[in-house]
C-alpha cells in the first residue's frame, strides 16, 4: 500500500513538474485597424504618409466599418514627375483628402462581394467603377492585386494604381504629355536630358499631337563612346536638335497603322523607312520598335532599341 502511495506521489510531482514547463498558450493577437495595418505591412508608406498630411489618421482608426483600395508605393511613384509633392503641399491637403476618401467605402465589402458590383459608392461621394476583366478586378483602371486583408475595422483590397476623382483624373490627363510620361516611366533620362538641351520640352508638351520613336537609356548608352557628351554640348545643339527630331512623327499613328507603312516623314523633314520581319518593327532596317503604344495626352510614344541618326 505503501509503495502505491508513494507510486502515486511520483506521479503526482512529475505531473506538476511537466505543467510548469510546458510553454504557455500564445494569446491572440487582437487585429490592428487599417491604419496600424497598413503602417505594419511595409507597402503602403506614402498612403501612410498621405492620410498623416491629410488629417485622415483618426477617421480611418475609427469604428467604420470601412473597405479601403490602397495603392502600394509603386502606384504613388508612378504618378507624374512631382505630382506627389505637390498633393502632400499644405495648400493642396483638401485634394489630397478628396484624392483619398476616393480610396475608400463605407463598410467591409469583401472581394467575392466587390466581383458582383459595377460600381461602389466612396466617402467623397464619386462612385469608383468595378469590372472583372479575365480573372482580374479593376477600379476604374486600377487593378486589385491583393484582396481581403482584414482589419478590426474593416477590410483592405491593393491596387496598382492610384485613383483619381473625376476632376482631378482629367487634370492629371492634361499633365500627361509625352514629356511627363517620359519622365515619369524611369526609362528615358538620356532622352529626357537630350530634349532639354535641344530646348525641345515646350515643343513635345504642346498640343501636338506627336509620334515619338523613344530611344531607351540603354539605347543612348550603345553609341560610340564620347558621342553623346559631345551633343550635350551647347556648340552642337542644332545637331542634337536634328536628331531628336528625327524621332518625331507628325499625328497620332498606332502600333496598328505603323505596320501598314513603309515610311514615315519626320518633323525634320527626312523619312524613316519601316519593315517588318518575323512580326516585329524595325526603323531603318536595324533600329527594333520593342514598345507599342504607350500613350499621351499629346501623342502616342513606342520605344526603340537603338537610337535613328538622320542620314547625311
Amino acid at each position: 500500500m505503501k509503495r502505491f502511495s508513494m507510486f502515486a506521489m511520483v506521479l503526482v510531482v512529475a505531473s506538476l513538474v511537466m505543467a510548469a514547463c510546458a510553454p504557455a498558450a500564445t494569446p491572440e493577437l487582437e487585429p490592428m485597424d487599417i491604419v496600424d495595418t497598413a503602417i505594419a505591412d511595409g507597402r503602403f508608406t506614402t498612403l501612410v504618409a498621405a492620410v498623416q498630411a491629410a488629417e485622415l489618421v483618426d477617421t480611418l482608426k475609427g469604428e467604420g466599418p470601412f473597405t479601403v483600395f490602397a495603392p502600394t508605393d509603386d502606384a504613388f511613384a508612378a504618378l507624374p514627375a512631382g505630382t506627389l509633392d505637390e498633393l502632400l503641399k499644405p495648400e493642396n491637403k483638401q485634394k489630397l483628402t478628396d484624392i483619398l476618401l476616393y480610396h475608400v467605402v463605407s463598410g467591409s465589402v469583401m472581394a467575392a462581394d466587390v466581383t458582383a458590383l459595377t460600381s461602389a459608392a466612396t466617402v467623397l461621394g464619386k462612385d469608383v467603377a468595378v469590372k472583372v476583366d479575365m480573372g482580374n478586378v479593376y477600379i476604374n483602371e486600377a487593378k486589385v492585386i491583393i484582396t481581403d486583408i482584414a482589419t478590426s475595422n474593416g477590410v483592405i483590397h491593393v491596387i496598382d494604381a492610384v485613383l483619381l476623382p473625376p476632376s482631378d483624373d482629367a487634370a492629371m490627363e492634361e499633365k500627361n504629355t509625352i514629356v511627363d510620361v517620359a519622365v515619369a516611366d524611369g526609362r528615358f533620362n538620356t532622352l529626357v536630358a537630350a530634349v532639354t538641351a535641344a530646348d525641345l520640352v515646350e515643343t513635345l508638351s504642346g498640343e501636338g499631337p506627336f509620334t515619338v520613336f523613344a530611344p531607351t537609356d540603354d539605347a543612348f548608352a550603345a553609341l560610340p563612346a564620347g558621342t553623346l557628351d559631345s551633343l550635350l554640348l551647347s556648340e552642337n545643339k542644332q545637331q542634337l536638335t536634328d536628331i531628336l527630331l528625327y524621332h518625331v512623327v507628325s499625328g497620332k499613328v498606332m502600333a496598328a497603322d505603323v505596320v501598314g507603312l513603309t515610311s514615315a516623314p519626320t518633323v525634320l523633314g527626312k523619312d524613316v523607312t519601316i519593315t517588318v520581319k518575323d512580326g516585329k518593327v524595325f526603323l531603318n532596317d536595324t533600329v527594333q520598335v520593342i514598345i507599342t503604344d504607350v500613350e499621351a495626352s499629346n501623342g502616342v510614344i513606342h520605344v526603340i532599341d537603338a537610337v535613328l541618326l538622320p542620314p547625311q
